[in-house]
């Protein structure tokens, strides 16, 4: 056998164990999601608690279900552009919630439809300022560009804590309550937002591609050197 048959042959190995390996962690994180998955739909189904009742760790306490009552301030309230529902364009109305402290939440209380995804008359739904209703906890996230909307003033594409601060004369708490009460119905009211689908990510699909990469490395080298 060639010297050059047999670097050939080591660095194919070589690949093939590193695709192996990368296999191998994917199926390890598809297992840490699927975990995941679990114990947030046991949150999910929990009974509601105030949110002063909330774990201190932001980890635990996302999807948390929990009560919330208050009063809105329509006056900073903001949307969520970009957010789509079976299929047609719209936004997330959010509106702080204040309950007699100088911190305030905010709240989603739901989708309306916006042809360009950003432009809506949120005066038309506003619901009755005294509020007292049901949510699960969902978590500011970090985006790629500016979170805020450079033509629109009061429009958001994501909730970034940094930028949200900004944008009223309060202090926020760190996470969003997203309404759950689909009963409610009503010409202002928004209807709900649904809670978000727990999917396994791509681990699978990443994991079936690193073993056939793995595969094609070996059973090629082998027919390579047979042939050879």
């Amino acid at each position: 056998m060639k010297k050059r048959d047999i670097i050939f042959a080591v660095i194919a190995i070589a690949f093939a164990i590193v695709c192996i390996r990368l296999g191998v962690w994917q199926l390890q994180r598809l297992v840490e999601r699927k975990q995941l998955n679990a114990e947030l739909r046991s949150r999910a189904a929990t009974k509601p608690v105030d949110l002063k009742e909330l774990p201190k760790d932001t980890g635990a306490a996302h999807f948390r279900r929990v009560s919330v009552s208050g009063t809105y301030d329509y006056d900073h309230e903001i949307i969520l552009t970009n957010r789509s529902r079976n299929g047609s364009p719209g936004v997330n109305i959010v509106t702080p919630l204040r309950s007699g402290t100088d911190t305030a939440v905010l709240v989603n209380r739901g989708w309306v439809y916006a042809p360009d995804g950003m432009t809506v008359d949120a005066s038309r739904w506003r619901e009755p300022a005294a509020m007292k209703g049901e949510g699960y906890v969902e978590f500011f996230r970090k985006g790629h560009g500016d979170a805020k909307s450079s033509t629109h003033p009061r429009a958001y594409r994501w909730v970034d804590s940094m930028t949200i601060s900004q944008a009223f004369p309060y202090a926020i708490l760190p996470y969003l309550v997203v309404l759950i009460d689909s009963a409610k119905k009503g010409e202002n009211i928004p209807p709900r937002v649904d809670v978000p689908p727990l999917d396994e990510g791509p681990h699978k699909s990443y994991a079936i591609q690193w073993f056939s990469f793995a595969a094609i490395s070996i059973f090629g080298v082998f027919f390579y050197l047979r042939r050879t």
